[in-house]
């Protein structure tokens, strides 16, 4: 089934800092039930999402250009959408920033090859079936443990340690949720408690950019 909802394409858009191309990424997160026969209160696990590339073995987070019509929260949003198709409630603080050089053989981050990215955590509430890069990338859910082992990058690595073992992350996810704020993909809002404060329309990405 081909995904009603296109990747966007080109970098006329892209942002950059410091000669450096801005990119914006997430780790998805949900919560699997465990089930043994012998408790009448399952215990849930957390698993994060990672996804293949093309040709490689190893695995990686939804990660991509910041554009300059939108915020690094909604790049990271679009970016689990295309890459993932995945939707969810994203963290109002990132997890981090890291510079990094390009492995790509196009030299795209910029002339110098340098990157600066930011991560968060995304609590999963929707996976589509089909989504815009799904050709390109395949999905697996893995514990924190096995995805560490299998990243391709270092710096994931780090954002993936300062996710699943900050004192804060571990009890704001066991109250399912992570931070304070955050921002619906889904439902297009930023929540605080009981208030919504619209932000500009994302959950319809289906434009292409040449």
């Amino acid at each position: 089934m081909m995904s009603s909802v296109q990747a966007r394409i080109g970098r006329e858009r892209q942002r950059y800092k410091d000669h450096l191309r801005l990119v914006a990424g997430c780790i998805p997160f949900k919560f699997e039930k465990i089930v043994d026969g012998h408790t009448r209160n399952p215990e849930s696990r957390l698993l994060v999402l990672m996804i293949s590339s093309p040709n490689r073995h190893d695995l990686v987070f939804p990660k991509g250009g910041w554009e300059n019509d939108e915020t690094v929260e909604q790049a990271a949003c679009r970016e689990a959408l295309e890459e993932a198709g995945v939707r969810g409630i994203l963290g109002e603080n990132h997890l981090g920033e890291w510079e990094f050089r390009s492995k790509s053989k196009q030299n795209n981050c910029s002339l110098e090859g340098g990157c600066r990215g930011y991560m968060f955590a995304l609590q999963v509430t929707e996976e589509l079936e089909s989504w815009p890069e799904q050709a390109l990338h395949d999905r697996k859910w893995l514990t924190p443990k096995d995805a560490f082992k299998l990243c391709r990058y270092d710096w994931m690595r780090e954002a993936l340690k300062i996710f699943d073992l900050s004192p804060r992350g571990q009890n704001e996810r066991n109250e399912g949720r992570v931070g304070g704020v955050f921002y619906d993909a889904s439902s297009r809002c930023c929540k605080r408690a009981s208030n919504f404060i619209l932000w500009p329309v994302w959950e319809d990405l289906s434009y292409a950019m040449s």
